[in-house]
This record gives structure tokens, sequence and C-alpha cells, in this order.
């Protein structure tokens, strides 16, 4: 369970390092579209995913951890694709 409570802090800081990352940049940059950001967001969770998958085939995760990690993952990959769905719809609906 140790495991699971490590990997959640991670995922945590691993968010907050990178938000600023995913945030438009100020005057003078170009600024993300919340698709891309959501595509972003939708890559960083696959290859949390498959890092799951790695660890718990090299022993690093215990059959309940690794469920539990890859269930957690997965309701935050099927979030992030139905809210970059809608927002793809939102850009492409016409004005």
């Amino acid at each position: 369970m140790e495991v699971v409570y490590g990997l959640i802090l991670l995922a945590v800081i691993a968010f907050f390092v990178a938000r600023p990352l995913l945030r438009p940049l100020a005057a003078g940059g170009a600024a993300h579209s919340r698709a891309d950001e959501l595509q972003i967001l939708k890559e960083s969770k696959y290859r949390e995913l498959r890092d799951t998958e790695l660890d718990h085939a090299a022993g690093k995760l215990s059959e309940e951890d690794y469920r539990a990690r890859q269930d957690e993952l997965r309701r935050e990959s099927i979030a992030i694709l139905a809210e970059l769905e809608l927002s793809q719809m939102h850009e492409a609906r016409p004005i």
C-alpha cells in the first residue's frame, strides 16, 4: 500500500512540476490551445500506464498495487479523452 501512496505522491509532484510547462506562454510566446494541453496530458498518462506495466513486469509493484494504479490511470485517461473530444468538437464548430 505504501507503493500506491508513493506513486500518488509522485503523480501529484509531477503535475505541479509540469503545470508551468502546460500553461500558455506570456506575451511574445505562442499559446497552446486547450486541445494541445489535453493532448500533452493524454500522452503523459499513456507513458504512466506503460511505466506502471513495466514496473509490474519487473516485480516492483504487487498485483494489488498494479491493478489500483492501472484503474486510477485509466479513469484519468478516460476523463482526458472525453475533454479532448469536447474541446476538438468545440474548436471545429463553425462560428
